[in-house]
């Protein structure tokens, strides 16, 4: 259970009563308790129970528990649709009864309804509530000195560039992935796992979505391998297959997957054969 019940994030807290706008909960040491509405009772819920419940406030500033997952938590990213422009800001959904609120000295460029923003969810330090910021660069930080080779990180891509898909990385770092690297269909707004290729001087991280070297190797040839099992030991594809038909199947660039096939035929694990390839027994 949560000592204190936190804003923006996940609270594990006790069902401590029942009232007629729903249950009360309360944190571990008893001192706060926040209201769950009756929109959210399952009757699996009973007192003395310990649920998890996302925390923001009502249109009145009361802190109010739900069972619903927001599109972001506090301190984290989201492309989010914009529902409603004021003189004072827009109203973004974040997946929850109440919108959140950019404000429109945290706006980056005026806000239409219907598009969409890459908006970041914080605390607001005077008013204690949970808004959007789109001018996020002072939330990005540039200590990389940590991150190796290979180590593993969430992504979500904020915008295409020329070069490739701007990302930030476990909602902290920036990050580029390069188009001629990328063998799959991903877009901005999609959250992915992707790995360090290279640790640059100006704070920034070049990342690859697949593991660099021969550990990422063993991995493709056990994809392959796993897709022919699945397949009744045959695949129609080879060396001599399209190279857009072996991104989309494989997510492979036509180079690595003839590698691939290449090692896993001098293993004696895969054979070619017309038309494609074949498990061999």
């Amino acid at each position: 259970m949560n000592k204190k019940i936190e804003l923006g994030v996940v609270n594990s807290l006790k069902i401590d009563r029942v009232t007629e706008p729903g249950l009360y909960l309360v944190s571990e040491d008893e001192e706060e308790a926040v209201l769950l509405p009756n929109a959210y009772i399952t009757s699996k819920m009973n007192i003395g129970d310990v649920i998890d419940v996302f925390i923001y406030t009502d249109s009145e500033d009361r802190l109010v528990a739900t069972t619903l997952t927001p599109y972001a938590y506090k301190n984290q990213f989201a492309l989010l649709e914009v529902v409603d422009v004021s003189k004072f800001g827009a109203f973004v959904d974040l997946g929850l009864p109440k919108d959140l609120l950019v404000p429109k000295n945290r706006q980056k460029n005026p806000f239409s309804v219907g598009e969409k923003r890459f908006i970041r969810v914080i605390e607001d330090e005077k008013t204690q509530r949970l808004i959007g910021v789109e001018k996020f660069s002072s939330f990005i930080s540039r200590d990389i000195g940590h991150f190796q080779l290979n180590d593993e990180v969430d992504i979500l891509l904020f915008a295409k560039t020329p070069l490739g898909f701007k990302v930030v990385a476990n909602n902290s770092f920036e990050g580029m992935i390069f188009h001629n690297e990328i063998f799959e269909v991903i877009k901005v707004g999609a959250r992915k796992k992707a790995y360090v290729k290279q640790v640059r001087d100006d704070g920034k991280l070049d990342l690859a979505l697949q593991k660099i070297g021969s550990k990422s190797d063993d991995e493709t040839q056990e994809k392959v391998l796993a897709m022919l099992e699945k397949n009744s030991g045959f695949l129609p594809y080879n060396s001599k297959s399209d190279a857009e038909a072996i991104k989309k199947i494989f997510g492979l660039s036509k180079k690595n997957f003839k590698a691939v096939l290449t090692k896993l035929i001098t293993q004696d694990k895969i054979e070619n054969v017309e038309n494609g390839i074949k498990l061999k027994k």
